[in-house]
């Protein structure tokens, strides 16, 4: 898994869903198959912004859909990695949650069955991460 996925999974579920960051460790230090302890802990502890670096929060609070269109414009790791969205149309591969039905019938990839609903609403999980840090 490519580091600047790792970032985006470790944000979503330290911000968004507001998990300890102890368990994400845990979890990818016991499936990595690169996995250095030194190098997890610490990507951990500075994405969910526990660490000794002294960034703030908000800096930290990553969005996947900003991130693809950075670092992934064409797609080509999300249909590598996630088959469910191989054909989806690039206009959608971002948030496929916001295809029309027809085009989720079509590309395969009806969301709720073949590949799942947001389950947070992002911009109301951002403001409930900074008032978390805020405490």
């Amino acid at each position: 898994m490519h580091n600047r996925t790792r970032l985006v999974v470790g944000s979503f579920l330290t911000k968004d869903l507001g998990i300890d960051w102890r368990w994400g460790e845990r979890w990818f230090m016991r499936m990595l198959v690169d996995g250095d302890e030194a190098n997890n802990n610490g990507n951990w502890q500075w994405i969910a912004s526990v660490g000794v670096d002294p960034q703030p929060p908000y800096r930290r609070i990553y969005n996947p859909t900003l991130h693809m269109e950075r670092y992934d414009p064409n797609g080509d790791y999300v249909r590598r990695y996630v088959s469910e969205l191989r054909d989806v149309p690039d206009e959608h591969l971002r948030e496929p949650w916001r295809m029309p039905d027809e085009v989720q019938r079509q590309s395969g990839c009806v969301i709720g069955e073949d590949y799942p609903a947001p389950i947070v609403d992002r911009k109301r999980a951002r403001e409930e991460a900074l008032a978390r840090y805020r405490m």
